[in-house]
């Protein structure tokens, strides 16, 4: 399956998207069709042997929209926004100029305002109907487009926003046409029936909130635009020995990359000549500037401080780490979240729905209520005037971007609609422990041998063992004896025992290091060593026995420190109603230990690497939502099964990859702050679909009349017309509150 992304022209409400979505989901071929109304995008799985995207475009023309591929406007999309708002601002100016005059002209008289006689209704009935047309002329030609969406999309079967405004306003003008026609015949008072206001009212509110729409949209991405902001436009490359500045985009990999203090670096690298400290803040969070020698990886948008370097080019583009970033933010920005299928299925059926009543509300009125046909018409238009797709359709997707927007300034990655919305329904956060709750950088703290044996001794078998090991403690290990000069002889028939610990031959000797479980399984006597690695693992220290040709010969111990934002994070996770549990392969005294000193209230201890996605499991089982914390490549079945994956962002591709968040800064405290977001988001996306649902629920009886039916007033097609637009705005005004978001409030 081949995943598309489409920027989809002509949408203007919820029921809008749910067409894309159904013409382009009937498509042979199509395994899913997601439009974000908020984003105007369309994400498409497609079997390419069965369908070709021009075949999508062609669908996607029939129903009344334009289908642009993504990357073709991605460099032009701001200008496309600005453009859209300054045409928007222009086709109000024009509208407001023509209505202003045209409401004095129609309704001053009724409150005493002076008419010149030309133009008076009593005077010259057929001067002040044609005036009023005359004026209401220009408001219709700027709102064309409302004409040609909304009947094209009615006649293909599938009406939205603009097939109510275009019924509505198209009503009132050609209503207005009739009463002139009559007026001309000689009937003088149908001049008190002239419609043709209410249609250039309506029209001219309507721009007005689409313009406010559209500004407010623009704000919601305002994180995207930060981080693009921080890519610098140019790079200096070597080329023949010379220097030469080129467009970021034209850097290939494997270019030789010079950068002098005080600039940005261009794209990701390594660095092969010279020594500088790098600010990384936009990626990391850390204010300390990092120091960077030969060999050291460098990332594009940071900032290099006080020396000049040569670096190669490793990743560039689209696969640069910031770029990456950018496109994770996107994609969360565009997705769905499941509490916005039910907006999606009424405003499927809503517009048909509301074209309906306004005809059946019309007729009941007329034939049953007896009312005049200007009264029947007063609620047809009214009907379709204050109905309002859009609110329901950007209830969840305006919420959705501010939220992940909000979530990259701080260094929280959400990848999807669905991640967000999961987050605050969580119960239980099950920490991995090494480099997750503590640094993941052990360091040795006691050495005790038994027999013969000396601890420099030990300590050489040891690290000549582990010599061949990734494992954080081997390494730990080996750093201590190679700090105190030990000399580290080599090893052979290295065996890597998961969860155990390792196997090797020395100088012709079988060399076991590893937990209490691999000398039980080998059947090696302890004797008094338990004793003492139970001291050990009651101090927060992991106890790692070596046996030499299958007899004890001692215990080396390693402590792994806490990392400084593990308590506060959790102690914020109980404030916060949420559990807290740990995953960790030490010994049981060890992990409660390290439990004791974060206040860690569930601790899962001895539990392999392949069996963290079991305890993930069983947790569930016990009907409890689960989000799992973690770092390492062993972590990322834990991390796909969890409810929610959380990785650490300095941890490994494919635990970053299992995750459904990212913590970029490697705080722990953004874990709470990643579910606060979430809690925040889906509040305000809840507030926004009960207002959407509770203004359609209240103002579509109104606009039928039912008021009137107890004796109250008749509602204004104009007013309805301002309610309309007012819906939208007031939508994603909310969700524009969650930009105030503070993590630590």
């Amino acid at each position: 399956m081949t995943t598309k992304t489409l920027k989809i022209e002509g949408m203007t409400c919820a029921s809008c998207a749910r067409a894309v979505e159904r013409v382009t989901g009937k498509l042979d071929g199509v395994s899913g069709a997601s439009v974000n109304l908020a984003t105007e995008k369309l994400t498409l799985e497609y079997d390419e042997s069965k369908l070709s995207i021009e075949s999508v475009r062609d669908a996607i023309d029939r129903a009344g929209y334009k289908a642009i591929d993504e990357d073709t406007v991605a460099d032009e999309d701001k200008d496309i926004k600005e453009n859209e708002q300054r045409s928007l601002r222009l086709r109000f100016i024009i509208s407001l100029i023509a209505t202003v005059p045209l409401l004095y002209i129609s309704m001053g008289h009724m409150i005493g305002l002076p008419l010149p006689e030309f133009i008076d209704p009593t005077i010259n009935p057929l001067a002040f109907a044609i005036t009023q047309l005359i004026l209401t002329i220009p408001v219709v030609a700027v709102g064309y487009r409302y004409y040609i969406v909304g009947f094209k999309t009615l006649f293909k079967g599938s009406p939205n926003m603009d097939s109510l405004i275009a019924i509505g306003t198209g009503a009132a003008v050609l209503y207005g046409i009739f009463a002139l026609i009559q007026i001309l015949r000689g009937d003088a008072s149908y001049a008190m029936d002239l419609y043709f206001e209410s249609a250039a009212v309506i029209l001219t509110l309507i721009t007005l909130g689409k313009y406010f729409e559209t500004v407010s949209k623009g704000k919601t991405s305002e994180a995207i635009k930060k981080l693009m902001g921080l890519a610098p436009k140019t790079a200096t490359v070597l080329r023949n020995d010379r220097e030469i500045e080129i467009p970021i985009d034209e850097v290939k990999v494997g270019d030789i990359i010079v950068v002098k203090p005080g600039e940005k670096i261009p794209v990701d690298g390594v660095v092969i000549s010279g020594i500088t400290s790098v600010d990384e803040s936009m990626l990391t969070g850390e204010s300390i500037p990092v120091e960077k020698h030969p060999g050291d990886n460098v990332t594009g948008a940071s900032i290099n401080k006080n020396g000049s370097v040569q670096y190669k080019a490793t990743r560039v583009g689209k696969d640069t780490t910031l770029a990456q970033i950018i496109k994770l933010v996107e994609d969360a920005q565009g997705s769905k979240a499941p509490i916005a299928k039910l907006a999606d299925i009424i405003s499927g059926y809503f517009v048909p729905i509301v074209i309906i009543l306004s005809i059946l509300s019309g007729l009941a009125w007329y034939f049953i209520g007896g009312e005049s046909a200007v009264f029947a018409l007063t609620i047809f238009i009214s009907v379709l005037v204050i109905a309002c797709p859009c609110a329901l359709g950007l209830a969840t997707p305006t919420a959705i971007m501010v939220g992940t927007g909000k979530g990259a300034e701080n260094g929280v990655l959400i990848k999807s609609g669905e991640a967000l919305e999961t987050a605050h329904m969580i119960d239980t956060v099950v920490f991995d422990k090494t480099g997750t709750i503590t640094e993941g950088k052990p360091k040795v703290t006691d050495i005790y041998s038994v027999d013969n044996i000396t601890e420099e001794e030990l300590l050489m078998i040891s690290a000549s063992a582990e010599k061949g090991s990734e494992h954080p403690l081997g390494e730990a290990i080996v750093e201590y004896a190679e700090s105190k000069g030990i000399q580290i002889k080599k090893a052979s028939d290295f065996k890597a025992i998961p969860g155990h610990g390792i196997e090797v031959t020395i100088d012709d000797k079988n060399i076991l290091l590893g937990n209490r479980k691999l000398m039980t399984e080998r059947k090696i006597p302890l004797n008094n060593m338990e004793d003492i690695s139970d001291k050990f693992a009651n101090e927060g220290k992991t106890p790692m026995y070596i046996a030499i040709d299958s007899k004890p010969a001692g215990i080396i111990a390693v402590a792994d420190t806490v990392k400084d934002s593990s308590k506060k994070a959790i102690e914020r996770l109980h404030n916060m109603g949420i559990t807290v549990a740990m995953v960790t392969g030490d010994n049981t005294r060890t992990a409660q230990a390290i439990a004791n000193q974060v206040g860690i209230d569930r601790v899962l201890s001895e539990v392999l690497p392949e069996d963290k996605a079991n305890e993930i499991k069983k947790l569930q089982s016990e009907g409890i939502r689960v989000a799992m914390v973690g770092d390492g490549i062993n972590d990322a079945p834990a991390l796909a099964q969890a409810d929610l994956g959380i990785a650490i962002g300095s941890g490994t591709d494919v635990a970053m990859e299992s995750a459904d968040i990212v913590l970029m800064r490697s705080d722990l405290m953004d874990v709470p702050t990643a579910i606060k977001l979430s809690r925040s988001t889906i509040r305000n996306i809840k507030q926004n679909l009960f207002w959407a649902f509770a203004y359609n629920t209240i103002g579509i009886p109104i606009a039928m009349g039912v008021l009137h039916i107890f004796g109250g007033p008749l509602l204004n097609p104009m007013i309805a017309g301002a309610a309309m637009s007012l819906s939208s705005v007031s939508v994603v005004t909310n969700a524009l509150r969650l930009k105030r978001f503070k993590p630590n409030d």
